[in-house]
């Protein structure tokens, strides 16, 4: 089962970050009351790290249970456990250090300074062990919300165009060597496992993402734009400012009258 991209199209990245946060809170806030816990799926970068910040500011982030959620990521880069380059250090800075987590809820991905050194693939394999421990039924749990920051390339995760990762169809976590962007050795969900979430949310601003978006959208399929093969089983969003939306076409995103 999957879902029609929604569109929703911000006045500037501020606002997307704020909107955005408070999308989230209400979602875990809905999940919580529902089933007792939530899950998500963070992703890294300037638009998930904005994102985070804007948790951290919000009141309403007391409205989150955070001992019953439980937090996974996309993507990491393979580096020490302590490097800043890394996802997960960089959204414990933004907002994960401040809120009372669980910490065995908090699944980071393998660091290369941990028990399988400087293997990635063994890395990757010991982070597809974890989620499927998690997963009540499948090979990954049905996350309630998958966050994905969209490239200039258009890659989501460490999924990048033509890589052998995106690509992959049976594992549901994959090392990847020979990243186009730095540093080259990552570990990263696969498209298998993204559409295992119930709500997939694309993020993009900046008109750096324009050419992106819009490929994406209307392009030639996952092989060379990722992000097009990136969907929920019951939502797929695509959370924009209007720069990054701007080579839209109308039909999918009428632009405002003047």
């Amino acid at each position: 089962m999957t879902s029609v991209p929604q569109l929703v199209v911000h006045r500037d990245k501020e606002l997307m970050a704020q909107a955005a946060a408070a999308r989230l809170i209400t979602r875990i806030v809905d999940a919580q009351a529902a089933r007792g816990t939530a899950s998500v799926v963070l992703t890294g970068g300037r638009n998930g790290n904005a994102l985070l910040a804007a948790i951290a500011a919000s009141p309403a982030r007391d409205a989150v249970d955070w001992a019953r959620l439980d937090l996974w990521w996309g993507d990491e880069r393979f580096v020490p456990a302590a490097d800043p380059d890394r996802n997960a250090v960089q959204a414990r800075a933004e907002l994960l250090d401040a809120v009372p987590l669980d910490p065995a809820r908090v699944h980071e991905m393998p660091a290369s300074d941990g028990v399988d050194g400087s293997d990635v693939e063994a890395a990757a394999a010991r982070y597809a062990e974890e989620l499927a421990k998690a997963a009540e039924r499948g090979p990954v749990p049905a996350f309630d919300v998958l966050l994905l920051g969209v490239g200039p390339d258009t890659h989501v995760a460490s999924l990048f165009p033509g890589h052998p990762g995106v690509r992959e169809t049976e594992l549901t976590v994959v090392g990847v060597r020979g990243a186009p962007k730095p540093p080259p050795t990552r570990v990263s969900l696969t498209l298998p496992a993204i559409r295992a979430a119930r709500e997939v949310w694309l993020l993009a601003a900046g008109e750096d993402k324009a050419d992106a978006v819009a490929l994406a959208l209307t392009g030639p399929g996952e092989i060379q734009a990722p992000a097009s093969g990136a969907y929920g089983t019951a939502r797929t969003l695509w959370l924009l400012d209007r720069t990054a939306a701007a080579k839209l076409p109308p039909q999918l995103y009428p632009p405002a009258s003047p």
